[in-house]
């Protein structure tokens, strides 16, 4: 959330940010909603102000013995009190409404960010594992043509237990799922991480916390019953990503200077509907409805949180470098940050098996697996995030930075792809082998049932 005292200073300022972000946000209505709010304040303050004026003189009549007078002051008194339970009933009505509507704006850009209107014009910041690409099958066999061969992805039979966008892993695959949660919470608990397991069920203020609330509600699973009144008591969301709960467990506290820099890791299933969006790719695991992910939030005083940044972009980057997997970096342009991202850099893993429009030189397409954003104050004033820079001075909002370490589908698809053999088995990132007892290659598994036969077989 914006501070309401910058918006209304620079609003020119905060309209040019708006527009280069592509957002849409009457801020003219926003602006005249908080010249009213404060014009009620300002009465409610001149009325108690009065009240307390007729207050003293009330106590002056009685002392004076002037009962004719004293009547008419408390007459006087009891009007006012009626005359600031109406201007404060309609401040506060103003209050909720301005609030809601402060909920909507989204954060301003920093100012290093490029210009742009959407991912077309993202900047490459860097490329890393072109120079000294392993030796590739003539024809890369795609991931999920792939998990079906080796029968270690099984959609149809999620889509039967489940629905669309739904998978289950076997074998091989489910043992690579849980190395790579593994091995990425190990090399993040080596660069500082403290490890939490948070719950997945997160409340609406929680949501609002973030920024996922309200601009994204209907891409987010709802918890509750058959009804709006149901809803409403059970009021809980399924995680969308592990940012939601890590963060807002210090929501409405005050940490000290001795305790930031803060980092921590959480490793969660995720949940997201992604409602309208990409609906032509439906197939593999690249974007799904459920997915696993090991997400790294940070907790920084403001002056440190763009070093603090560029160090985190680092953080989540190792995990491809010690895996192997070539990427690059890219710089979001204003028109494709977050809701709520100051600044952002996504990381896109290289994954062959597919030629895209936007794959590399060498073809395949880019998957992204990180988003490492920063967020300034910009949630630590919707949820209540403040710390106190010495235990003297008041307390002051501090800076929250996140990022994927990493979306784990996409960085299986990109090993299913590039650690591909000629004959269809997958080689095992040495990182990972001794997550997989040891094991170097991913052969696969004889499929069960009668899906497994032949046509002939089966008659």
């Amino acid at each position: 959330m914006l501070d309401r005292t910058y918006l209304r200073e620079n609003p020119e300022e905060v309209r040019d940010a708006l527009d280069a972000r592509g957002a849409d946000v009457d801020l003219d209505e926003v602006l005249e909603l908080d010249e009213r709010w404060r014009e009620l304040k300002a009465r409610g303050d001149d009325l108690r102000n009065d009240r307390n004026q007729i207050t003293t003189r009330i106590g002056t009549l009685v002392a004076e013995g002037k009962d004719e007078e004293r009547e008419e002051a408390i007459e006087r008194s009891r009007e006012l009190k009626a005359e600031i339970e109406d201007v404060e009933d309609e401040a506060a009505e103003l209050q909720e409404e301005l609030q809601e509507r402060m909920l909507e704006i989204p954060q301003i850009p920093h100012e290093s960010v490029p210009l742009g209107v959407d991912e077309r014009h993202n900047e490459e910041d860097r490329r890393w594992g072109f120079d000294d690409l392993r030796d590739l099958p003539d024809e890369v066999t795609p991931h999920y043509d792939l998990g079906e061969e080796l029968d270690i992805i099984d959609e149809e039979r999620a889509a039967k237990t489940t629905g669309s966008g739904f998978y289950f892993l076997k074998g091989e695959g489910a043992q690579l799922e849980h190395a790579l949660i593994q091995f990425m919470m190990d090399v993040h608990r080596d660069q500082g991480y403290v490890d939490l397991f948070p719950p997945v069920p997160v409340k609406s203020a929680s949501m609002r916390g973030t920024g996922q609330l309200p601009k994204f509600a209907d891409d987010a699973y709802r918890l509750g019953g058959s009804n709006e009144e149901e809803y409403e008591e059970e009021d809980l969301w399924l995680c969308p990503t592990a940012e939601v709960p890590v963060t807002n467990m210090y929501a409405n506290e005050i940490l000290l200077d001795d305790d930031l820099p803060l980092k921590h890791q959480a490793y969660t299933p995720n949940f997201r509907r992604e409602a309208g969006e990409h609906g032509t790719e439906t197939r593999g695991i690249v974007r799904v409805h459920q997915f696993n992910k090991v997400e790294l939030v940070n907790f920084v005083e403001p002056e440190e949180s763009y070093d603090r940044l560029e160090n985190l972009l680092g953080e989540a980057a190792d995990i491809l470098e010690r895996l192997g997997l070539p990427y690059r970096i890219l710089e979001l342009c204003t028109g494709d940050l977050t809701f709520a991202s100051a600044k952002t850099y996504d990381i896109e893993v290289w994954a062959p098996g597919d030629d895209m429009d936007d794959g590399p030189e060498e073809g395949g397409r880019w998957l992204e697996v990180s988003s490492a954003s920063n967020f300034e104050d910009f949630q630590a004033r919707r949820a209540g995030l403040r710390y106190r820079p010495e235990r003297h001075e008041s307390a002051e909002y501090l800076h929250t930075l996140n990022a994927s370490g990493l979306a784990i589908p996409r960085v299986m698809v990109a090993i299913l792809e590039y650690y591909q053999n000629e004959d269809g088995t997958v080689t095992i990132p040495e990182p990972l082998q001794p997550y997989m007892g040891g094991k170097e290659v991913i052969e696969g598994h004889e499929k069960v049932g009668e899906s497994a036969l032949g046509a002939g077989e089966r008659e």
